[in-house]
């Protein structure tokens, strides 16, 4: 009898035959009417479909799972510190992660070496981009910290649920959510009686339901990929791409230590687990986060890995996870803090230390703020940009490229989230024990 193929090797097939078929699709038919044709209305729908299948659940997956994690805690006070040490950690690994960025940034200076003409051939192509339009508007709309932190606690926690995912949405969204679900679970944890249990079993079987329905979604993971890998491949244009090739590298460059160095450390003297193997047991989570470019979206798979792989506890990895997939993004304050400046440096603009360490808080609190969906730190980057004087309209520069690394970083961000729950998990299972 033939062994079927696991479903992380059939990802990674329709990966590589949808970068192939673009690639070769771009270079054979570059501006081709028909290949815009059939991507816009073949590949990219098909591939919505399947981001779709895994959007509609993500909310509910999210309440369902803190909600849980939550109530399920014999003890009230580890929440406390799960809460503390996942802060703690997201502030301390997001600042090291911008720090790498910004130190390769400034010793290879991607930005530095383009000619005059090549900038104003991409800055007039950006002046009609009405994708670069929208970002800036929503910039300039941008909110105070003090009101960024006034609308995680929700006045309307159905109206979060509803504009979770519009990134016009000025509200709380997905952190407002979360918020709400914290604050019922920890209710929920004290309120003891024969009702709130039925309840508690009643999530329990939600739980279950949303998770059978992420496995229909997966079973069009393959075809999905592969078509929004084509999409992307085929119309990237190599122009562009040979201008900011040294940018990307940059990039990829310090996402890539930031993974292997800044993650294998933490995982072999902290967390006592062997690296090699660690990555090995996340494989199919990096693929997914990878294709999807949506720390949400590879939300399902995460918490599956992270309890059936790597046997962390699950109260643990429901609550982490859940948490970080939107508050624990480092990969992503990494490309901000390189993107800015790149940007600055394409500018000719010489920022000093106090405007790079600006750069660097920014950046942090931008990745922390950034939803967990393909594109969502664009307008974060935006209002850098704003703060330390580069013109905003330079986004626009990196948006061709944009996919690639918003599918690298996201990795990076998955796996960091994974990595905040096993040493969650290490260090709860290390706590004292108080005598009576």
């Amino acid at each position: 009898m033939q062994k079927k193929l696991p479903l992380h090797t059939k990802i990674l097939i329709g990966l590589a035959f949808g970068l192939l078929a673009g690639l070769l699709t771009n270079f054979f038919f570059p501006s081709n009417p028909n290949v815009q044709w059939f991507v816009s209305n073949i590949t990219y729908p098909a591939g919505q479909i399947f981001l779709r299948m895994i959007f509609m659940i993500v909310v509910p997956l999210i309440f369902t799972a803190i909600v849980l994690g939550v109530a399920d805690f014999k003890d009230i006070h580890k929440i406390g510190r799960v809460g503390f040490k996942s802060v703690l950690f997201t502030i301390v690994i997001s600042a090291a992660s911008v720090l790498i960025g910004i130190f390769l940034v400034n010793l290879i200076q991607p930005g530095a070496n383009i000619t005059a003409g090549d900038r104003e051939n991409l800055l007039q192509t950006l002046s009609n981009n009405q994708s670069l339009t929208n970002i800036i508007s929503t910039a300039k709309e941008a909110k105070s910290i003090v009101q960024i932190l006034l609308d995680i606690i929700p006045r309307n926690p159905f109206v979060d649920v509803v504009n979770a995912f519009d990134p016009n949405y000025r509200g709380g969204g997905l952190l407002a959510v979360m918020f709400f679900a914290l604050i019922f679970g920890i209710a929920l944890a004290i309120t003891k009686s024969d009702r709130t249990e039925i309840f508690t079993q009643m999530l329990g079987g939600l739980y279950d339901i949303i998770m059978t329905i992420v496995g229909f979604a997966m079973k069009l993971a393959p075809i999905g990929v592969a078509a929004l890998i084509f999409s992307v491949a085929s119309q990237l244009g190599f122009q562009i791409i040979s201008t900011l090739v040294l940018y990307v590298l940059v990039v990829l460059t310090a996402l890539l230590i930031h993974l292997l160095v800044t993650y294998g450390s933490i995982l072999k003297f902290i967390v006592k687990r062997n690296p090699v193997k660690f990555f090995k047991d996340v494989s199919e989570v990096i693929i997914t986060a990878f294709s999807t470019s949506s720390s949400n979206a590879t939300l399902p798979t995460s918490l599956r890995v992270t309890s059936e792989n790597l046997k962390v506890d699950k109260d643990i990895s429901n609550f982490v996870l859940t948490v970080g997939s939107t508050a624990n993004q480092n990969g992503t304050a990494l490309f901000e803090g390189i993107t800015v400046l790149f940007l600055a440096q394409f500018y000719g603009i010489d920022l000093s230390i106090g405007q790079q360490i600006v750069v660097v808080i920014l950046s942090i609190l931008g990745g922390i703020g950034t939803a967990g969906i393909p594109g969502g730190s664009l307008p974060m980057i935006v209002m850098v940009l704003q703060t330390v004087g580069i013109p905003a309209e330079g986004i626009g520069i990196v948006l061709g490229v944009d996919r690639l690394l918003d599918m690298s970083r996201t990795v990076v961000n998955v796996v960091g989230d994974i990595v905040l729950a096993t040493w969650v998990d290490k260090s709860e299972m290390i706590q004292p024990i108080k005598s009576n």
